[in-house]
């Protein structure tokens, strides 16, 4: 999850409140408080109560999105808002429709809809921070991706992961129409490992894990299977999300039920007090690992005659 925090919200709206009076020092405050709303903490993925989380952090995204009405070109606003709405709809929205995706499709279609939205609009503001980065760089995605953040440095490694978490999400949720991206969502993964590869906890490795898991697009399961064990060890087994994404991208492919309950039993096994940090996240990943877990039946083709 993103380090959106209620209380910076708050303090936020106040300040821009205050000073409303003068337009150039409007201007002035408006900055401050967006590099402080988007420097990092732990507020919120240190949290041990997910449902609190949920109800505070639309009205935080909003704000950002208030803010960037008047500064649409603050790179490090850009990149929490993109990391906050990608958050968002993965820890909440994703798990809800898991939990009914084949009790009620139907359900699980308008909740769907509505994950895909919010992961384009993520999407979105990723790539308009990349833009003000790099200009040119969306175009050279599409059309030159290996080289296109050839000029990126280790300062741009966690947009980088956005940009690549929020359209790889869309592109999983309508591969009809996103398919074709595939090759500039990796170009970003690899390009993002080239310069930190041990970045927040191996998250990178996770997004390749998933990556790799897709065979039909170029990946390699035994690719997928190394990034797994790269990042168990740099997380030293402290995240349900490695287990998680293999179990996800790898084992229900290959059919392997076996192996699919070992990992998700791993990943319900971790204790969420052994990051504190990153309770919340914790936490939010083996709601999702249970959610799966309860659809086995329908994931695996059953061996009996």
């Amino acid at each position: 999850m993103s380090s959106v925090s209620l209380s910076r919200v708050v303090a936020a709206l106040l300040a821009v409140g205050l000073l409303s009076g003068c337009s150039f020092v409007t201007n002035r405050a408006t900055r401050l408080v967006a590099d402080t709303l988007a420097a990092p903490g732990t507020t919120i993925t240190s949290d041990n109560d997910p449902d609190l989380v949920r109800d505070a952090v639309p009205f935080a995204l909003k704000t950002y999105e208030s803010l960037l009405q008047s500064i649409p070109r603050h790179v490090p606003l850009l990149r929490a808002t993109c990391s906050g709405f990608t958050s968002y709809a993965y820890g909440y929205l994703a798990t809800d429709a898991d939990l009914v995706r084949y009790t009620d499709r139907q359900a699980a279609r308008v909740i769907d809809a509505r994950t895909l939205n919010m992961y384009l609009r993520a999407h979105e503001y990723c790539m308009r921070a990349l833009e003000v980065r790099f200009p040119g760089v969306r175009q050279a995605l599409l059309t030159t991706p290996a080289t296109a953040l050839s000029r990126a440095s280790k300062e741009d490694v966690e947009l980088i992961y956005w940009s690549a978490a929020s359209w790889g999400l869309a592109m999983a949720l309508s591969p009809d129409t996103l398919a074709i991206d595939f090759p500039a969502v990796r170009a970003l993964v690899e390009r993002g490992l080239s310069l930190e590869e041990r970045w927040y906890y191996g998250a990178l490795h996770e997004l390749m894990i998933v990556m790799e898991g897709q065979e039909l697009l170029g990946g390699s399961h035994d690719k997928a299977r190394g990034h797994f064990q790269r990042a168990v060890d740099i997380q030293k087994g402290l995240s349900p999300g490695p287990y998680l994404s293999l179990a996800t991208a790898v084992t229900v492919a290959t059919q392997n039920r076996a192996e699919f309950d070992d990992l998700l039993s791993k990943a319900l096994a971790v204790d969420p007090e052994g990051n504190p940090s990153e309770r919340l996240t914790t936490l939010l990943l083996q709601r999702r690992a249970r959610a799966i877990q309860a659809q086995a039946e329908y994931l695996f083709l059953s061996r009996e005659p």
